[in-house]
């Protein structure tokens, strides 16, 4: 078990970072900065409803992954979560970039749906409950937990950009689904470590394949038609 809890001092550090921040982390991280500053160059665009739900579905999502990790962290003291945790909230403020640009509600606004495990859609209060319940049984478990949510996010993610006709939406999504795609392959190498193994659910196998055998990826995607390969 002490290899388990090696760079536990870090992690407790990003935890209380998390904890502690300002309501819905107000002041922007730096990745929040680098994309607020490259929105600032770019027109807005027309949301149309299915682009409009797309951003508040990815603004929850985004906080599902934060509340998972927080509550796995606690359990196990490993920095992966606690890190990836820290994460996910940077991604939250991006999402939070594209609510105020579009003027759209913000469905983590009040005290309530801004505590860990609550949310304004009910499916995501089900997720929380039954993936955090997986994730306590084991830490195995945990790992696996945390590669599907990854492999739910990049799905979603492809699916929206897809979608999507507006390239400062767009530049937001591949920002989040490189961080995504890091985040699988940090679960992946933890597993692999344990003589574990995810068999992806949402993405195919030859795309989380080629997602696990490529290095992490680094910097500032500006490019609304970037494409991973």
């Amino acid at each position: 078990m002490k290899k388990m809890k090696t760079g536990v001092g870090l992690g407790i550090v990003v935890l209380l970072l998390v904890l502690t921040a300002a309501p819905l982390f107000a002041q922007r991280n730096s990745m929040s900065v680098d994309i607020e500053a490259v929105l600032q160059d770019m027109e807005a665009g027309t949301l149309n409803s299915a682009e409009e739900a797309g951003i508040l579905l990815m603004r929850e999502e985004e906080k599902l992954a934060r509340d998972v990790y927080l509550t796995l962290y606690e359990k196990w003291n490993i920095p992966v979560f606690a890190n990836i945790a820290a994460s996910e909230a940077t991604h939250m403020d991006s999402m939070e970039l594209l609510i105020e640009r579009y003027g759209l509600e913000d469905p983590v606004a009040d005290e309530t749906t801004a505590a860990r495990g609550s949310y304004q859609r009910e499916e995501f209060e089900g997720l929380y409950s039954d993936l955090t319940a997986r994730g306590l049984e084991s830490y195995q478990a945990a790992l696996e937990v945390g590669a599907l949510i990854e492999d739910l996010d990049i799905a979603d993610l492809q699916k929206l950009i897809s979608e999507s006709s507006n390239a400062d939406v767009k530049v937001v999504y591949q920002n989040l689904i490189k961080g995504s795609r890091n985040h699988l392959r940090a679960f992946t190498r933890q597993l692999e470590r344990y003589d574990g193994e995810y068999d992806p659910q949402y993405i195919t196998k030859a795309e989380y394949q080629q997602i696990i055998t490529s290095r992490n990826e680094a910097g500032l995607i500006t490019d609304p038609d970037f494409f991973f390969e």
